[in-house]
């Protein structure tokens, strides 16, 4: 039987692929917990500088599997799901998505969770929990925080399926690409070799600051800014730019 994810590195990028092709990469109880410790791993990960996400076959994720639901009860579930859904704003690694194929309900939650995502010119996205008398509770957080409240509640109302023009129109992906794994990993690549302590500050105050008001978010702001000033990783990347030669992250290691 083989495994439910393909897991590999290249360089400081943590590649996870989801394998359940033959369900369409459906959400299953398994790949969800697998797929969060397989994130969290990469995270903890001091190796790993960002994490590239993709799946086999010819969809990306058609959502929760639904030959689960009747037999599971819905409180353990749920807990699973709200551990892959909210897994995007408690990394303070960045995840790159390869969106090919469908993306579709919970396929959407990867997605958004995603803090960069590069859709193939196939790919298909929809919120289509209400087409089964459902609402898409658990995912709905990170959606809205990548597109909007309004925009989300009306996807998620009509369940309707769009394409990824206007997934990048509305910011659920950032880039429409032929090549589009071969450009996610170039991306994920270019942030592996950023200074992990700028990506780290910065995932940090995303999260921090989400939600709060002006003056706090102002002063969340000033706070890590100083932080940074006063990092090993900053000195050297002032120095290499005025070098003009490549920054050697003390970070590192």
């Amino acid at each position: 039987m083989p495994e439910i994810l393909n897991i590999s590195r290249d360089g400081r990028v943590l590649r996870i692929e989801m394998n359940r092709a033959e369900k369409r990469n459906a959400l299953s109880e398994e790949l969800c917990r697998a797929l969060a410790q397989a994130l969290e791993d990469g995270d903890s990960d001091p190796v790993v500088g960002a994490i590239l996400l993709t799946a086999n076959g010819k969809a990306f994720c058609a959502g929760m599997d639904l030959g689960e639901v009747e037999g599971a009860p819905p409180e353990d579930l749920a807990a699973v799901h709200d551990r892959l859904f909210t897994v995007g704003a408690r990394l303070d690694k960045p995840i790159v998505g390869a969106v090919g194929g469908a993306a579709l309900g919970g396929g959407v939650g990867v997605v958004a969770n995603c803090h960069i995502a590069i859709a193939s010119p196939d790919a298909t996205f929809g919120l289509t929990e209400i087409r089964l008398g459902l609402w898409p509770f658990l995912i709905y957080r990170a959606v809205a925080a990548a597109i909007g409240d309004r925009r989300t509640a009306e996807l998620a109302l009509t369940g309707r399926i769009f394409g990824p023009g206007e997934a990048k129109e509305i910011g659920l992906v950032t880039e429409v690409a032929p090549d589009h794994e071969e450009r996610a990993l170039e991306v994920a690549r270019g942030l592996a070799a950023a200074s992990p302590t700028a990506i780290r500050g910065g995932l940090r105050f995303v999260r921090e600051t989400r939600g709060k008001g002006w003056e706090t978010a102002g002063e969340i702001a000033g706070r890590m800014r100083g932080e940074l000033f006063r990092s090993a990783d900053f000195r050297e990347g002032v120095r290499a730019f005025r070098e003009k030669r490549a920054p050697k992250w003390p970070s590192l290691g």
